[in-house]
């Protein structure tokens, strides 16, 4: 919590929760033409300093001071000092992150197409000449019995052809660039996809984090509303 200097160190945060110490947010000399919006973790500090006492006991029990000192450094490592901003990177990161998901999918939908259909190209070519033997014999029952694996592989292979639609059997060789091709944008794509699943996750998480806070005074709201009810 260095890099956010004084006020923003983890005993800072905990000196806050506990009201041992009031929050005063470092003033910076900044000549806006819109009008000021709240500093995000400014307005943090504020919801922590809120929560101080009963409501402290009861946040900490599922929030650690920790975590929120993390939160809070990475909002200000990556200038994430408003909600909306944070609100947009992540869903932008997770956009993104999707994106490349269903690109990978895509891929490896079509390579195993490919394989698929390599093999039932392969067993037509091989079991080709015995089929038209098969076809010229009148489909004989002898003859069937005597190459019937070579003719259920042909009718496989024909019947796979139909089922992809395939009207004209492109060559083995062109398969097997496309498929290279296909493998070749599959590892680069997956090297950017951990790249994103990563930035998505300590978005989301800070944001999860963030709204967690932000949402204290309402607990707080409804915590007070039932014990006045009890009473």
């Amino acid at each position: 919590m260095d890099s956010l200097g004084e006020g923003y160190g983890l005993e800072d945060l905990r000196a806050v929760l506990l009201g041992k110490k009031e929050h005063t947010p470092r003033k910076k000399t900044v000549t806006q033409a819109e009008p000021p919006k709240v500093n995000l973790l400014v307005d943090i500090q504020a919801k922590l300093q809120a929560g101080k006492g009963a409501g402290y006991a009861r946040w900490a029990k599922v929030f650690n001071l920790k975590q929120m000192a993390q939160t809070m450094n990475y909002l200000s490592e990556n200038n994430l000092l408003e909600y909306a901003v944070l609100e947009k990177k992540a869903a932008a990161a997770t956009a993104h992150h999707n994106e490349l998901s269903a690109q990978i999918k895509a891929a490896e939908k079509r390579m195993v197409e490919i394989a698929v259909l390599r093999t039932h190209i392969v067993n037509y070519a091989k079991t080709r000449e015995v089929y038209v033997a098969y076809r010229k014999a009148g489909y004989s029952k002898k003859f069937r019995e005597e190459h019937e694996e070579e003719i259920l592989l042909h009718q496989a292979a024909k019947n796979a052809f139909d089922e992809m639609g395939v009207k004209k059997l492109p060559k083995v060789k062109e398969l097997q660039t496309e498929y290279a091709k296909l493998l070749e944008e599959k590892k680069k794509t997956y090297s950017e996809y951990r790249r994103s699943r990563e930035e998505m996750r300590e978005l989301l998480t800070a944001k999860a984090n963030v709204d967690r806070v932000l949402k204290m005074e309402v607990e707080q709201d409804v915590e007070k509303e039932k014990d006045h009810g009890q009473r």
